[in-house]
C-alpha cells in the first residue's frame, strides 16, 4: 500500500477514534499489503486488518487493543511492547515474532502459530491460546495467569520464570519445555505431555497433573501436588524412586509417625530402591535397619 494512502486512512481512523465514531472512519485495511510497514506508535485499536499482510512490519508500541487481526501474517514482524489487549489474532501467523514485553491479555490467539516468537516478559493473561503452536516459543517471564492453553503446542518452549497460576494446560504438548521456576500453582495439566519437561523449582501446588505424561521430566526441588490432582499421574521409576526416598526418610526420621509405619519403610527391598535416588549421596543413604519379612 502506497504511503499516502495509509497516512490518510491512519488519520481518518483517529479522527473516528477522538470522537467516537461521530468524525472520520475505522480503518478498514482487510486483506491489505503492509509487508515491512512502518506503523510504530501508531493507534489502530479497533481497526479492521483480517488477514493483512503485516510481515516483517515495525509495530512496535503501536496501540492494536481490540483490532481484527483474525488470519493475519505477522511473520517476522516487531510487537514489541505494543498493545494486543483484547484483540482478535485467532489463527494469525506470528511465527518467528517480537512480542517481548507486549500486553496481549485477554487476547484471542486460538489456532495462531506462534512459533519461535519472543514472548517474554509479556502479558498474556486469561488469553485464549488454545490449539495455538507456541513451539520453540521464548515465554520467559510471561504473566499466563488463567490463560487457556489447552491442546496448545509448547513443545521445547521457554517458560521457565513463566506465570501459568490458574491456566488450563489440559491435553498440552509441553515435552522438552523448559518450566523452570514457574508457577504452575492450581494450573490443570490433565492429559498433558510433560515428558522430558524441566519442572526444576516449579510451583506444582494445587496443579492437577491426572494423567499427566511426566516421563522423563526433571523435578527437583519442585511442590509436587499432595491432593487429588497429584493421582494416577503418569510418572517414571526415576520419579518413583524420588517420591519413596522422600517418603522414607521423613517416616523414619519423624517423631510423629507410628512404629508400625516405620517397619513398613524399613522394608529390605523398599530401602534398596529408595536408595536409587539420583541425588542418594547429596541427601544420605537410608540405612538398612531390618531384613524383609
Amino acid at each position: 500500500m502506497e504511503q499516502a494512502k495509509l497516512n490518510k486512512i491512519l488519520d481518518e481512523h483517529m479522527k473516528w477514534l477522538r470522537t467516537n465514531g461521530e468524525e472520520g472512519q475505522r480503518a478498514n485495511l482487510r486483506s491489505a499489503d503492509l509487508s515491512s510497514a512502518d506503523l510504530s506508535s501508531a493507534n489502530l485499536s479497533f481497526a479492521n486488518l483480517r488477514s493483512a499482510n503485516l510481515r516483517s512490519a515495525n509495530l512496535r508500541s503501536a496501540d492494536l487493543s481490540s483490532a481484527d487481526l483474525s488470519s493475519a501474517d505477522l511473520s517476522f514482524a516487531d510487537l514489541s511492547s505494543a498493545d494486543l489487549s483484547f484483540a482478535d489474532l485467532s489463527s494469525a501467523n506470528l511465527s518467528f515474532a517480537n512480542l517481548r514485553s507486549a500486553n496481549l491479555s485477554f487476547a484471542d490467539l486460538s489456532s495462531a502459530d506462534l512459533s519461535f516468537a519472543d514472548l517474554s516478559f509479556a502479558d498474556l493473561s486469561s488469553a485464549d491460546l488454545s490449539f495455538a503452536d507456541l513451539s520453540s516459543a521464548n515465554l520467559s517471564f510471561a504473566d499466563l495467569s488463567s490463560a487457556d492453553l489447552s491442546f496448545a503446542n509448547l513443545r521445547s518452549a521457554n517458560l521457565s520464570s513463566a506465570d501459568l497460576s490458574s491456566a488450563d494446560l489440559s491435553s498440552a504438548d509441553l515435552s522438552s519445555a523448559n518450566l523452570s521456576s514457574a508457577n504452575l500453582r492450581s494450573a490443570n495439566l490433565r492429559s498433558a505431555n510433560l515428558r522430558s519437561a524441566n519442572l526444576r523449582s516449579a510451583n506444582l501446588s494445587f496443579a492437577n497433573l491426572r494423567s499427566a505424561n511426566l516421563r522423563s521430566a526433571d523435578l527437583d526441588y519442585s511442590a509436587f501436588p499432595l491432593w487429588c490432582g497429584g493421582l494416577n499421574v503418569n510418572i517414571d521409576d526415576r520419579q518413583a524412586t524420588q517420591l519413596l526416598y522422600h517418603l522414607i526418610q521423613n517416616v523414619n526420621y519423624s517423631k510423629n509417625t507410628s512404629k508400625s509405619f516405620k517397619k513398613i519403610c524399613r522394608i529390605k527391598s523398599l530401602v534398596k530402591q529408595a536408595n536409587k535416588f539420583h541425588r542418594v549421596e547429596e541427601c544420605g543413604k537410608i540405612e538398612d535397619t531390618e531384613n524383609e519379612k
